[in-house]
């Protein structure tokens, strides 16, 4: 099981994770897209990516706006492998490696 990490620790690489933030031991971040298919075919890319790495986030999707939160349940918060997925996500999230058009809304 991957470790908790400290506060100092979250505080730092969210520094690196444009649009995120910390809400108690979940990190989050909500995403604008121009219509519904937009949000469904960028949750789509997330279900891959979260395939991939055996790490799920939780997704609420209203219409155009799709809201991401990322913690590791059996630890109990913040861990790195909810870092790494914020960047594969960030990284790797749209069809080009770019950030949706609207970026947060958070």
């Amino acid at each position: 099981m991957a470790e908790l990490l400290s506060d100092i620790a979250i505080q730092r690489e969210l520094g690196n994770l444009a649009g995120w933030s910390r809400r108690g031991e979940v990190l989050t971040r909500t995403y604008q897209f121009r219509n519904f298919a937009q949000a469904i075919d960028f949750v789509n890319r997330v279900a891959g990516l979260a395939e991939e790495v055996n790490h799920h986030p939780d997704i609420d999707i209203r219409y155009s706006k799709v809201t991401l939160s990322l913690s590791t349940h059996d630890a109990g918060g913040i861990t790195s492998n909810d870092l790494a997925l914020a960047r594969a996500i960030d990284d790797h999230g749209s069809d080009d490696g770019a950030p949706p058009e609207s970026d947060s809304l958070a």
